[in-house]
């Protein structure tokens, strides 16, 4: 167990920055599933919006890496082009 008072502190903190990254990178997933499940061009646009710009942001709050969400939109943006091309 911690004794100083920074260490305590730092338990603290850590503890809530690790509940907080928890959400963000389960609504990440949950986004990223819906737009890639979808099926219907109208419904995919909308989800893919959704997903696109939740991913913008967590990048740019530090939360995930630019990499990692260019990837994930470079496939969100494949998987809307391809329903795009078959209708």
């Amino acid at each position: 167990m911690a004794s100083h008072i920074s260490a305590k502190k730092r338990i603290r903190t850590s503890a809530r920055r690790r509940v907080v990254n928890t959400l963000v990178e389960s609504k990440i997933k949950t986004l990223y599933k819906k737009a890639i499940a979808s099926k219907e061009k109208e419904e995919a646009e909308k989800l893919y919006k959704e997903a696109i710009a939740y991913l913008d942001k967590s990048t740019i709050r530090g939360k995930i890496h630019r990499n990692n969400a260019a990837r994930k939109k470079s496939a969100l943006t494949k998987h809307l082009n391809s329903l795009q091309a078959v209708k």
